[in-house]
């Protein structure tokens, strides 16, 4: 048989008291990263000074020095795959101001 355990305090679930996460900006990351990676003060002053956990702190470290290197990159896949879709509507304008100046000339003589 099992002994019987006693609690002293039952469990209560109190929906009041649940802790939502915190967001952080991107900014503020790019902030506490930076520090980390200058090494002047351990994860532990900063998770103080910052009000963030250690853990947190080390995963936006290594966050930052893995995509540091997209700062520099050129991105020009955007611009080709603009170009045909902005040829496209540029011709439908062209075809647009086509259509509108022949109903005008042809309400006119209608006299609309």
């Amino acid at each position: 048989m099992r002994p019987e355990v006693k609690l002293k305090k039952p469990f209560k679930f109190n929906l009041m008291n649940k802790q939502t996460r915190r967001k952080f900006s991107p900014e503020f990351k790019a902030k506490v990263a930076l520090e980390a990676i200058k090494n002047q003060f351990t994860l532990a002053e900063l998770s103080k000074k910052f009000d963030v956990s250690p853990v947190i702190i080390s995963k936006w470290k290594g966050e930052f020095l893995d995509n540091m290197s997209a700062v520099f990159e050129k991105d020009h896949s955007k611009k080709k795959e603009e170009g045909p879709a902005l040829e496209q509507l540029y011709a439908q304008i062209g075809e647009l101001k086509v259509e509108n100046d022949f109903l005008k000339k042809s309400c006119k003589k209608l006299g609309i």
